[in-house]
This record gives C-alpha cells, sequence and structure tokens, in this order.
C-alpha cells in the first residue's frame, strides 16, 4: 500500500514537473516592440478573415500601361497583402527611426533616414477603427530603384503602384488594384446583389 502511494506520487510530482517545463517557453516574455503601430498584426487578422469570407475580388494588373481585368477569389489573402504586411516597422531595432506625428484621426510614421525601406506611414482612424493605410517604401542602390505606393481601405480596396528602374533593363511601372466585393445579404438569408 505504502509501495503504491509513493509510486503514485513519484508519477503526478514528474507529471508535473514535464508540465512545468513545457509551459516554461510560454512564460517567456515576448520581444518588445518600439510601440508602433501593429501593420502586421491588423493585416494578418485580415487575412485570415478575407480567407474564411471568401469574397469575389475585382482585380486589376496594369504593367507599363497594358491591363488586365478579372473577377477572382483570392486562395491566400496573406501573400495577396504580403508587401503590405512586410511594411510593418514595429521592430526594436527601428524604434528612433520614425518622426511620429499624432493628430485628430491620423497617426504618421516618417523615417529619419532616407536609405529607411518604409519611408512613411500614414493611417487614418476614426473612433481607433482604422479607415485607410497608405506606405510609401523607397529600395534603392547602384544598380537598383524601386519605389512603392501601397494604400489599403479594410474590407474594400488595396491598391499597389509600383515604379522599378534596373540599370540594364530600364523602367517598370506596375499597378495592382483589388476592389472587395462583399455580398448583401436579406434578413431571409438570400443573397441579393454584389456591391
Amino acid at each position: 500500500m505504502y509501495w503504491c502511494k509513493l509510486r503514485l506520487k513519484t508519477a503526478v510530482t514528474l507529471v508535473s514537473g514535464f508540465a512545468l517545463l513545457t509551459a516554461l517557453p510560454a512564460c517567456k516574455p515576448e520581444i518588445s516592440n518600439n510601440g508602433a503601430f501593429d501593420l502586421r498584426g491588423l493585416l494578418t487578422k485580415d487575412a485570415a478573415k478575407l480567407n474564411k469570407l471568401n469574397p469575389a475580388v475585382i482585380k486589376t494588373v496594369t504593367h507599363n500601361g497594358v491591363s488586365e481585368t478579372k473577377t477572382v477569389h483570392i486562395p491566400d489573402w496573406a501573400q495577396e497583402l504580403s508587401l503590405f504586411i512586410d511594411a510593418d516597422i514595429n521592430k526594436p531595432s527601428w524604434k528612433s527611426n520614425y518622426k511620429v506625428n499624432d493628430e485628430d484621426s491620423l497617426l504618421v510614421y516618417h523615417a529619419k533616414d532616407p536609405d529607411q525601406k518604409v519611408q512613411e506611414l500614414i493611417i487614418k482612424r476614426n473612433k481607433q477603427k482604422v479607415s485607410w493605410i497608405l506606405i510609401y517604401t523607397r529600395t534603392k542602390n547602384k544598380l537598383y530603384y524601386s519605389a512603392q505606393r501601397l494604400t489599403y481601405f479594410p474590407d474594400s480596396l488595396y491598391r499597389i503602384d509600383m515604379s522599378q528602374r534596373v540599370r540594364v533593363i530600364g523602367t517598370n511601372n506596375y499597378n495592382i488594384q483589388g476592389i472587395i466585393l462583399r455580398a448583401k445579404i436579406q434578413e431571409s438569408g438570400t443573397k441579393i446583389k454584389e456591391k
């Protein structure tokens, strides 16, 4: 009887110890950010929501003035919005790299360094809800120059305007616009029209 109680107590101690060891990594504090707007977090949530809803998108792609428009369903919104997600400035090492102007409903981050990839991030808010986001990025070296203007209206539109200049190849201009269609549903649950 004593041996059985001792064995049970040892087993409980071992299981508790194992549970504690597996929980320790979860207790590790997250890397602190620089207090900037969490663009990655917002867009990752939006991408997950759009993946679930699977809305139709009127997508127009223009390359050097030649356009093509199709209505499509985006299979992976995180991939579709990757340029926006990658423009996140919320990194500890960039804490002092941006001037911040937070007035009324506009939050503006402006790069102090002209070599910083994300030059400007502008967020328009309406009662703390994001109305739109505008991002200017720039990458340059001796052989390559790229400038992007990224515009995002949650649940309705995204637009990418990009100019690339490669010394040997020349200049290319790209525009991608996606209008996210939302189905209006009657109270009975019947689809009545696309917006």
